[in-house]
């Protein structure tokens, strides 16, 4: 219970990272590197996963 309401906590932040960086590179018009938005997204996506796969696996 207590990891699963870590792993919510971390893609919530991530999340707000992922927009962040969205944000920077379309200010930027493009011109820089959109990993800065892809690589926060991708660990949203992880901890997201881990959230639901630890939520299954206890029942």
């Amino acid at each position: 219970m207590k990891k699963e309401k870590i792993f919510r906590i971390l893609t919530f932040i991530f999340m707000i990272l992922t927009f962040i960086g969205a944000g920077y590179v379309l200010l930027n018009k493009g011109q820089v590197n959109a990993g800065y938005a892809v690589i926060p997204s991708l660990f949203c996506a992880i901890f997201s996963q881990l959230a639901v796969y630890k939520k299954f696996k206890n029942k």
